[in-house]
């Protein structure tokens, strides 16, 4: 077996092991909101996720990887700390607290597209009619999904979670953009992120919430989230990008998540699939894929 062939299976092994992991999410999710708040959950998983991190760079031998962060890298870190994990997992939790694991997966799912909408401001990129309408294909996806299939009606199941939910897409959007230009170890510079993190997290712990010592199953949900949402599953997906002979034959996969989300939480937590949910995802996946074809379009043209 040639080498390249070789490092493909890899990809292909790491990313369908990190695309299990995120798809379980949702309902780990929901199972761990029964035993602590979103604030709660969201600095012990946080915990988990740092030392995860931790652990991955000394194992690989780039601690040292550190020192080479200036002051300005430093305090790019903590700032962006304060975007993800703080507000963003916070947000995120507080939505599915409101609304069925399903609906608040699939919303937050449609920050790729907020990815393209943001990148207009940030970046100054410029974005043809045809990617507009590609965006607006997705967007009435999410509308079709928040509505449970009445989107004329604009009648939420629960308008505050479906804005948080929203929210969240943005704060994920901005988050990756602000970090396009940054050149330094993406998991060294993760770990000082999460770890400058912690002491917003237990700003928003003291003043919303309240600091508990976690029953069995809550310790268990926060930290099967910081080691398989936030910690080990990121570093096996930047393997995998690494590895495969393209980034599109991995990054396709990541289309199969929200679909296999929708089977755990059936499974698991024995929420009643709505058509609306799956025609909503798959327009949502259809706005990105036309968005995508549009805009390599516009690149060839040049």
């Amino acid at each position: 077996m040639s080498e390249s062939l070789h490092n493909q299976k890899k990809a292909y092994l790491f990313a369908g092991i990190a695309i299990f992991f995120w798809s379980t999410v949702a309902s780990a999710f929901k199972l761990s909101l029964q035993h602590l708040d979103p604030v709660q959950l969201v600095f012990f998983a946080t915990l988990f996720s740092t030392l995860a991190l931790f652990l991955i760079i000394v194992w690989q031998g780039r601690l040292s990887l550190i020192g080479q962060f200036s002051k300005a890298d430093i305090l790019r870190c903590g700032l962006l700390a304060f975007l993800n994990p703080c507000l963003y997992y916070i947000i995120l939790l507080k939505a599915y607290d409101l609304l069925p694991a399903q609906e608040a997966m699939a919303i937050n799912y449609s920050w790729v597209v907020m990815m393209v909408v943001l990148s207009i401001p940030i970046l100054k990129q410029s974005v043809s009619i045809k990617v507009m309408l590609a965006i607006l294909i997705s967007y009435f996806g999410v509308i079709l999904i928040a509505t449970k299939g009445s989107p004329l009606s604009l009648d939420f199941s629960n308008g505050k979670g479906v804005l948080y939910a929203l929210l969240t897409t943005v704060i994920w959007a901005t988050f990756w953009l602000l970090n396009t230009k940054k050149d330094k170890d993406v998991v060294v510079s993760l770990l000082l992120i999460f770890l400058f993190s912690l002491p917003f997290i237990s700003l928003a712990l003291f003043w919303q919430s309240s600091f508990i010592i976690p029953t069995i199953p809550g310790l268990i949900g926060a930290a099967y989230i910081g080691f398989f949402e936030m910690g080990f599953t990121f570093v096996l997906w930047q393997s995998a990008l690494k590895l495969s002979s393209t980034v599109a034959r991995v990054s396709s996969l990541a289309f199969i998540t929200p679909f296999l989300a929708l089977l755990f939480v059936y499974l698991i937590l024995g929420e009643n699939i709505l058509p609306s949910t799956v025609i909503g995802i798959i327009l949502i996946i259809s706005g990105l894929l036309l968005q995508k074809h549009f805009s390599q379009s516009i690149q060839s043209d040049k």
